[in-house]
């Protein structure tokens, strides 16, 4: 395996139903895509940390840790006619209840074999963005998904 790895072939799937939907809520769309996205952004996460400083401790300021804080995964790729995507943000527009998927993204060797998974809990689509539709260019129209979720966790190849 070659180091570092590209970073143009990945994978991203999504579960098909809500971890925490109670079974008296009816199942949201079915959501279950992978390789479906040009682009994955947002694959971060911070610890939030609180300055304390002590008297009479001039060397340094102790810092707490707080909490984890997840950035947005945005996901982008060329328009398709099938509405899964718009189907699950709507979902969260009209309740979040069973609106919530698990899912992950893969990165790929050279060889297409999965390398690392990320993987992320209870993500909630919260904002959806159109093409930018201009008839001077003829490129493909991409929309692009913001995801939150409740925290990421990275499995070494061979693990899922």
């Amino acid at each position: 395996m070659s180091y570092p790895l590209p970073n143009y072939r990945f994978q991203v799937a999504l579960g098909p139903s809500d971890p925490y939907r109670p079974q008296s809520v009816p199942a949201g769309p079915k959501v279950v895509l992978v390789g479906a996205f040009s682009d994955v952004t947002g694959l971060s996460g911070e610890l939030e940390v609180l300055a304390h400083p002590e008297g009479g401790q001039n060397a340094f300021v102790h810092q707490l840790p707080v909490r984890h804080t997840w950035g947005r995964l945005t996901l982008k790729r060329g328009v398709v006619l099938d509405r899964l995507l718009w189907d699950w943000f709507d979902k969260g527009l009209t309740g979040s209840l069973g609106a919530r998927r698990d899912g992950s993204v893969t990165l790929l060797g050279p060889a297409g074999e999965p390398s690392i998974t990320w993987e992320f809990r209870a993500a909630l689509a919260v904002k959806w963005t159109g093409p930018d539709l201009t008839a001077r260019e003829a490129t493909v129209a991409i929309e692009a998904l913001e995801v939150v979720h409740q925290g990421i966790r990275q499995v070494p190849a061979g693990a899922v």
